[in-house]
């Protein structure tokens, strides 16, 4: 990396106010080593600019290795894992060929030394038959037939000096076959056992390691980008963080969020664009730990203070510039933890309706690029997650209609990585589109994909075991169409609903009808033809704004008061 190139790049990416927040680049380097300080405004989170200089200059640098080997003959594309399994089957392979390479030449060499121990013990014999031969042939098949001897054997008599005759030398022969016996017989122990095999690939490595190895000229390191050890430099406050539905977040004081008497004018949350709404809105301290769920079953975390702070209307900045979340997840829940007790666990439920308790403890250290909170099935994702002691009921929804009710101790407390358990039977093309908690004094709000919603008592929800198909929670017809969304209710909440071409309503859940679990439901939105409900959220309560407040006509719907007679609740599936 040339430093001055990199210096002026950051310089350019300021200017060009693609990084928003530097106000000054000094370079203060030394002898010492190379040291840049850039400054940035109080108000822009660190965490933020690092990520943005290590995507758009060199100080991190992506290599990409096209991992092709031969396996088998064949050109095969290999993962680490893959490539670290076949260079270990190749050391086998070279070992074990090594390794048989020395055991016929130990062979070798003990089978001449065994004719001439059988010469040396019979020594006057062998040299009247040498002495009585007319040549060397005849001598050769004399010791041969004499002595049981083979070709390289004889041969090796033959050519054995006298001096090899002396007692020194005879014992140092006897010596020498005793050593060759234990070294054959250890390289056939070798050949016979794998595990003495994989022992010679690891001492050998380590041989290399010692011989090759020098310091390191860049460092590893793991955990965040951004690791601030002294949290108590940083003031502690009660904040509230927003993530909207296209992905951006920002931190503001809770005290922002002020209560006002009814009829008020309310206040504008924030600034959003027309086809996006505050999906997560989370009250918490600034020093607790935030957790972000995808859908591909991985979490990431922040720290309250590593948000960066916006102004009440302002929209915030996008979340993945902040986490090292893949432009292709999408963030189902957001979880804020004070500390990472084993008495509070995460409950996770996937679309194809496993669900899965750990214990929170699990996720405490989390490093940037993510962890993997649980092992999705293939096709599966991760629907919703909710943070519980242990003694909670929780109730899943299916987009045909179906749900099931039961106590989360159900289910046992798994591992972070393991796949879990049935939590409802599916049918054919049904699939999960929600899980929540449920008090027994909430009420559970059924939203449909054709604008027809309602909220129906927890009483009238059987508490049922795991695995079973539930009970109907609403009738799906061609009218209401498939259930888009579930949610649970103290009547203190607004509800948003968002259709697929970004038409948005907000409402009072007071004004949506109470009905049985079996009911169609009332009309939510009017929706035009091949329109359909995308999206619905819990949002915090505001008053209706009064006339002179701006607001734009094209996303406010009128409903009409279009209910269904309600009808018992059908018996359980």
């Amino acid at each position: 990396m040339n430093k001055a190139r990199l210096i002026e790049r950051i310089a350019e990416l300021a200017r060009e106010k693609k990084i928003d927040g530097i106000t000054d680049i000094n370079d203060e380097s030394d002898r010492s080593g190379m040291r840049i300080v850039i400054e940035v405004r109080r108000d822009i989170s660190a965490s933020v600019i690092i990520n943005n200089l290590y995507k758009m200059t060199a100080l991190q640098t992506t290599f990409g290795i096209n991992m092709l080997a031969l396996v088998d003959n064949h050109p095969k594309v290999l993962n680490l894992k893959q490539i670290l399994y076949h260079y270990l089957e190749h050391q086998k392979i070279v070992i074990r060929r090594r390794t048989e390479f020395e055991l016929r030449k130990a062979e070798a060499r003990a089978h001449i030394l065994e004719g001439l121990r059988i010469a040396l013990d019979n020594i006057d014999a062998v040299i009247a038959l040498i002495r009585s031969s007319n040549t060397t042939e005849t001598a050769k098949e004399g010791l041969m037939t004499k002595f049981q001897l083979s070709d390289k054997q004889a041969q090796a008599i033959l050519d054995m000096r006298l001096q090899r005759l002396t007692g020194l030398e005879r014992s140092k022969i006897e010596e020498e076959y005793q050593n060759l016996m234990t070294l054959i017989n250890d390289l056939k122990a070798v050949l016979a056992d794998e595990e003495r095999i994989l022992e010679i690939i690891r001492e050998e490595l380590e041989e290399i390691k010692i011989k090759y190895a020098d310091k390191r000229r860049t460092e590893i390191l793991t955990g965040d980008i951004v690791n601030i050890e002294d949290e108590d430099l940083i003031p502690e406050e009660e904040v509230a963080i927003t993530l909207t539905k296209r992905g951006y977040i920002k931190r503001l004081p809770l005290s922002t969020y002020r209560s006002q008497r009814r009829g008020g004018r309310g206040i504008q949350g924030m600034s959003t664009h027309e086809d996006d709404f505050v999906e997560h809105l989370v009250a918490a301290s600034s020093h607790d730990t935030l957790l972000f769920f995808t859908n591909t079953g991985k979490v990431y975390r922040a720290k309250g203070y590593e948000i960066p702070e916006y102004g009440r209307t302002a929209k915030g900045i996008p979340l993945i510039n902040l986490l090292g979340i893949e432009s292709q997840e999408q963030v189902n829940a957001v979880i804020n933890v004070s500390e990472f007790t084993e008495n509070s666990h995460l409950f996770f439920t996937t679309k194809h309706g496993v669900v899965k308790r750990t214990d929170i403890s699990q996720f405490a250290k989390i490093r940037q690029s993510g962890l993997r909170a649980v092992d999705l099935r293939e096709n599966d994702e991760l629907i919703s997650v909710q943070i519980t002691d242990g003694n909670k009921n929780i109730i899943i929804a299916t987009k045909q209609g179906q749900s099931i009710y039961f106590p989360e101790n159900n289910i046992r407390v798994m591992g972070r990585t393991a796949a879990g358990v049935r939590g409802i039977r599916l049918r054919e093309d049904d699939e999960v589109i929600g899980m929540e908690i449920l008090e027994d004094d909430q009420k559970v709000l059924i939203v449909t994909e054709k604008g027809y919603g309602k909220q129906t008592p927890a009483a009238q929800y059987p508490l049922r075991n795991r695995g079973g198909m539930g009970v109907k929670t609403v009738t799906i017809t061609e009218k209401n169409g498939n259930l888009v969304a579930m949610k649970t209710v103290s009547g203190e909440e607004d509800i948003m609903l968002m259709t697929v071409s970004g038409v948005m309503i907000r409402f009072e859940i007071g004004t949506v009808s109470q009905t049985g679990r079996s009911a169609m439901g009332v009309k939510l939105i009017r929706l035009d033809e091949n329109e359909k409900v995308a999206t619905v959220a819990k949002v915090p309560k505001e008053e209706i704004l009064d006339e002179e407040e701006e607001i734009s006509e094209e996303l406010i719907v009128e409903v009409p008061d279009e209910s269904f007679e309600d009808t018992p609740p059908s018996d359980e599936i």
